[in-house]
């Protein structure tokens, strides 16, 4: 990843946003220090696609017709000695 500080990248902003797009995420420095990335925006894309939530995730896996046995054994407990 290339690094541009603050000044360079607003003089160069053009070449900057074109190997963004075109090859890998840049690096904006402030005063010395990591601000900001810029992405293509198939990159950024990818990174914030919405994750399903667990109930999606749970009602979407290959298990959901598999017949589980979810009741409970409503046995007494055995007395142990500690």
């Amino acid at each position: 990843m290339r690094q541009w500080a603050l000044q360079d990248a607003k003089a160069r902003l053009s070449e900057l946003v074109r190997l963004a797009a075109e090859r890998e995420p840049q690096e904006i420095t402030l005063r010395g220090e990591p601000a900001v990335v810029v992405v293509s925006a198939e990159d950024y894309r990818r990174l914030v696609k919405p994750k399903p939530s667990f109930v999606e995730l749970i009602r979407s896996s290959p298990l959901m017709d598999t017949d589980i046995d979810l009741s409970r054994d409503q046995s007494l407990t055995r007395d142990i000695d500690l």
